[in-house]
């Protein structure tokens, strides 16, 4: 069967649309999708993305024991974090180095108060004042409080060492995790082969323990039939002692049942015994 093709008609919409409209559709569709980064913005990104790896590793993590860098990271990480979840909250865009928590994991390590300020932080001083009571003594400075305070024209430099701070624990924690199944495996491994190690031992207790008790049955009962054969022997060796006794007894001889101390029987007494 041949194909149908079908023309569109001469008046359809299709026909109608001149390429220069079209290219002009084109050109405000393009216009309407949001720009993305140049080149030259890529390659900033990527510098600091490497800025701040390097911060991080040797930065942090080589001069601080793992724990410390990672209590660091973690600190750096929290303070960004509500900067970027809370925007236009003064609160969390400023620190006191001197707080227990900020100065143990970010003013005393290495390198991680330097992170701070490539966020965007910078040291600031808040001043109270007092006023004297009389007008001839000066003002008085009565409170020095020092802050670390976040620039918010540092927005992209906070994303990007927010974001390297999460990919560097996410690494260190799936390699923990790894570690710790490692040794967990290790340890049942150890586990199941002293279990084995057990069961051998109990196993081969158990046989002795038989083998002992079939060694210990057959002693006996070899030591009752030896038992048994003696006896047997002793009643066989008394009935054949029985049996010999009595075959020694012959006939009664003349003088049987006299002794020698007795009176000799006179001839006539002997003569009439030897007539009966």
């Amino acid at each position: 069967m041949a194909d149908i093709q079908m023309d569109a008609p001469e008046d359809s919409p299709a026909r109608a649309v001149s390429p220069q409209a079209l290219a002009d559709a084109i050109e405000r569709r393009t216009r309407a999708l949001p720009a993305g980064p140049t080149a030259a913005q890529m390659a900033l990104e990527q510098e600091r993305k490497l800025l701040f790896r390097r911060m991080i590793e040797p930065g942090i993590t080589r001069p601080n024991n793992k724990e410390q860098a990672m209590a660091s990271l973690k600190t750096l990480l929290t303070i960004a974090e509500n900067i970027l979840n809370h925007p236009g909250e003064t609160k969390y865009q400023q620190f006191k180095p001197t707080n227990t928590i900020i100065k143990k994991n970010l003013v005393e390590p290495k390198g991680a108060l330097e992170y701070a300020i490539e966020m965007g932080f910078r040291p600031e001083v808040e001043l109270s004042f007092s006023t004297p009571e009389t007008s001839h003594l000066p003002i008085q400075v009565v409170n020095f409080q020092p802050y670390y305070t976040w620039n918010p024209k540092k927005l992209q430099e906070l994303k990007i060492g927010c974001a390297m701070i999460k990919e560097t624990v996410t690494l260190e924690t799936e390699k923990e995790e790894r570690a710790k199944s490692s040794r967990e495996a290790e340890k049942a491994a150890k586990l199941a082969a002293a279990e084995r190690v057990r069961l051998a031992f109990m196993d081969d207790r158990r046989s002795k323990l038989q083998n002992d008790e079939r060694e210990r049955q057959y002693r006996e009962g070899l030591a009752a039939r030896k038992a048994a054969a003696k006896d047997q022997a002793a009643k066989q060796a008394a009935e054949q002692e029985e049996e010999d006794s009595d075959a020694d007894v012959g006939p009664r001889m003349p003088g049987a049942g006299y002794s020698l101390s007795g009176p000799a029987p006179s001839a006539s007494s002997a003569h009439h015994d030897e007539d009966e």
